[in-house]
């Protein structure tokens, strides 16, 4: 199976836990901060099934972050996003994996839409910056 084919798959073909991985490392490759995973599974209307959000000090370093995750997750799920939204001002990336969607945002953005309250209710989880 070569690359060509592998993009062309279905995105619920790839494996979520893999894909996670590889978008978690690519923010800890450029040092986001604050990361969390909330698990919407088991919640109504989810737009997707994981959120993956964390934050970068700025525009340029949420720029960063989001080349990163766009290279590792290439590299080692060998799939891109469907969509992304917020490069040009990089106060709030979106990259929309299909089944998890990530956000990278600006501190004071992240603070003002509250996503994490918004989906208080589901699952999360942090990790730690290394």
């Amino acid at each position: 199976m070569n690359l060509t084919t592998l993009r062309r798959s279905k995105p619920r073909d790839l494996d979520t836990e893999n894909l996670n991985h590889a978008i978690i490392e690519g923010i800890r490759d450029k040092k986001g901060k604050n990361i969390i995973q909330l698990d919407l599974r088991r919640l109504e209307d989810a737009p997707a099934d994981f959120f993956i959000i964390c934050e970068g000090d700025s525009s340029t370093h949420i720029k960063a972050i989001s080349d990163s995750i766009y290279k590792k997750v290439k590299e080692d799920v060998y799939t891109t996003p469907s969509h992304t939204e917020g490069s040009t001002n990089a106060r709030w990336v979106l990259m929309d994996y299909f089944n998890t969607v990530v956000h990278v945002f600006y501190p004071e953005t992240r603070q003002f839409y509250e996503l994490e309250q918004l989906w208080s209710d589901a699952e999360s989880t942090e990790f730690a910056e290394v």
